[in-house]
């Protein structure tokens, strides 16, 4: 299964450097961090679900890189982009060995099903 992505071939050239710049610097940020860690959480402020996710690894111990990117009154933009980069809706977004698991809630059930321990076993 794949997501529907509009295919290149439906862009006309004369717009398609200005989608391929919009914000790049953001989610190449965000594909370095998860290049050079093993559990990445991409948060916004004033949003309770990427504290949950990381209080969630501080109990377990488990390292892991935070970048956040505005709060809901700012950096709208480029939170936008890291969304369809990724095409997951909300924040957190919690990638695990350079896998997007999703958010809080995802996370937190991994950890349960014993799955997230697996994940990050060397």
């Amino acid at each position: 299964m794949s997501r529907s992505v509009l295919d290149e071939a439906h862009i006309h050239p004369a717009i398609h450097q200005a989608i391929t710049d919009n914000n790049a610097d953001i989610v190449k940020e965000v594909q370095a961090a998860i290049a050079a860690n093993k559990v990445v959480v991409v948060g916004m402020a004033q949003n309770p679900f990427p504290r949950q996710a990381r209080k969630a690894l501080n109990a377990l111990g488990t390292p892991y890189q935070y970048l956040e990117y505005g709060s809901y009154l700012n950096q709208w933009r480029q939170r936008n982009a890291l969304k369809m980069w990724t095409g997951w809706p909300t924040f957190p977004m919690v990638f695990v060995k350079g896998t997007l698991v999703g958010g809080a809630s995802e996370l937190k059930r991994l950890i349960g099903s014993g799955e997230f321990a697996r994940m990050i076993a060397d």
